[in-house]
């Protein structure tokens, strides 16, 4: 029930925000959503930050609002329901992978969370859809219109398919902040890519942006990777204390002698 929740939560309130604010004002905030998310884990799942980490998300959260900020012709608005729609629908985001980590702890398998948080969302959106006629029209426009649209819905969904699987298997081996870590660089990746296939205007926001991106992910890297070392090394420094017979280390002559 937490997973379908969260999961409703956050699509269903992201969207409703739209009412009250424009879109950049929606990018501000759910470009930031890796923050909350490692908040979210030190309280659920016990882990410790170092500060460098969240400068570093700070960091990848104001470079992707930077990069969009550049394609902006609207100025953020800030409506008080808006705000707090978006602000809710980003900690259900946040705590959607927490969640998930803490079930694969327990033992549950991917193919189990995966159908759990998908299928009753989907039951529950269908529901919802169909109650404000938002599933009838898009059946109508599908039988009227030419064959590309259901063609471009069934690739989306296998793709989507692709992509929830793999985002499942990061949070089981890796954890929730890392899946995020990833899903965060994936939009920089995006954007991006959208500079090689649609060529657009320099602007200097791109290239403050990129370099903010860019730069909070080889941090994040690096320190996961140096603590990992750490982790490794005082693994091997404990090891001969506990193959020891009696837990202890040997006394050398010269220390009886003291």
């Amino acid at each position: 029930p937490l997973l379908t929740l969260c999961l409703m939560a956050s699509s269903s309130l992201s969207n409703m925000s739209l009412g009250y604010i424009n879109f950049p004002t929606k990018v501000v905030f759910r470009s930031c959503k890796l923050i909350p998310t490692m908040i979210i884990a030190t309280i659920i799942n016990r882990q410790v930050f170092k500060s460098v980490e969240y400068a570093a998300a700070m960091a990848i959260s104001i470079g992707l609002v930077v990069f969009a900020a550049a394609d902006w012709k609207l100025t953020p608005s800030f409506n008080p329901i808006g705000l707090v729609l978006v602000s809710l629908s980003v900690v259900a985001d946040a705590i959607l992978p927490n969640a998930q980590e803490r079930i694969f702890k327990v033992g549950a398998s991917r193919l189990e969370v995966t159908l759990y948080t998908n299928f009753f969302t989907l039951v529950a959106m269908t529901a919802t859809t169909l109650m404000s006629g938002d599933l009838i029209g898009v059946i109508k426009l599908a039988l009227t219109s030419d064959s590309n649209l259901v063609t471009y819905m069934v690739v989306y969904t296998c793709i989507s398919y692709i992509a929830i699987s793999s985002f499942m298997a990061i949070v089981k081996k890796y954890g929730g902040v890392t899946a995020v870590l990833l899903g965060t660089a994936r939009k920089g990746m995006t954007l991006i890519l959208s500079f090689v296939l649609f060529p657009k205007e320099f602007s200097w926001y791109y290239l403050l942006g990129a370099v903010l991106v860019l730069g909070g992910l080889m941090v994040a890297s690096f320190v996961k990777h140096y603590s990992k070392k750490d982790g490794l090394m005082d693994e091997s420094e404990m090891k001969p204390l506990k193959d020891h017979p009696d837990g202890d280390i040997e006394i050398g002559d010269e220390d009886r002698r003291n």
